[in-house]
């Protein structure tokens, strides 16, 4: 029974697809590793699968492969001419680079009032324009400025205010608490003295007047 005969074309069904992949891979890795041992060939083999998973089969080093396929004079001159390409892309750049920062300083400079002899009626009312524009914000961005600054000033010097009523309340609070101490030991140093001295001492009426005591205690 002869083997029929698979069409190359790309496999619809996902599954299909997979086990195909994965049977072809080994198969493919398997007939390097022969062709490497049999013909003592230094062979490099990288496959991506759909997913882009990395697969790679090297008869040495795979690294030590790709420098041997860059060092190949069959190579060098298309590795030359791509660092070439490659120097003057980077060349260009730093052209352009450079014309535009010489651009702008140039314009900074005529911003700033310099160079201005080598321009034109039509320019030089051009960049007046264009510095009224830029005085015009800067002058509103500094209006805000001033209103954020004095919006906080104001809230801040609220705060001072209402710190300085509580400072009060407790001054006066702690001037009251003082007073009624104070009374309280007056009351009592008198009330002491009095009690010292017997009633029926002649002089207790002359100690109760010293005092302020009214006499007619009984």
């Amino acid at each position: 029974m002869t083997r029929r005969k698979i069409q190359i074309k790309k496999i619809d069904n996902t599954t299909a697809r997979q086990v195909t992949f994965s049977k072809r891979r080994r198969g493919l890795f398997k007939k390097a590793f022969e062709l490497s041992t049999l013909c003592d060939a230094e062979i490099g083999l990288m496959v991506f699968s759909e997913t882009g998973k990395l697969f790679e089969y090297a008869s040495s080093s795979m690294q030590q492969v790709i420098e041997r396929h860059n060092l190949h004079p069959a190579n060098l001159g298309r590795m030359n001419q791509l660092s070439l390409d490659f120097q003057l892309e980077n060349g260009m750049s730093y052209a352009m680079l450079s014309k535009e920062i010489e651009e702008k300083t140039n314009e900074l400079r005529k911003i700033r009032g310099e160079e201005l002899s080598g321009m034109d009626i039509e320019e030089l009312q051009k960049l007046e324009k264009e510095l009224e524009v830029g005085l015009s914000r800067v002058i509103v961005t500094k209006g805000e400025r001033f209103l954020e600054e004095i919006t906080a000033l104001k809230q801040k010097g609220a705060e001072l205010m209402e710190e300085n009523q509580r400072l009060e309340q407790m001054e006066n609070l702690f001037s009251t608490q003082t007073h009624v101490i104070e009374q309280g030991q007056s009351f009592e140093l008198i009330t002491n003295i009095y009690n010292s001295f017997d009633p029926q001492d002649n002089d207790s009426s002359d100690i109760s007047l010293m005092l302020g005591l009214d006499c007619s205690i009984s």
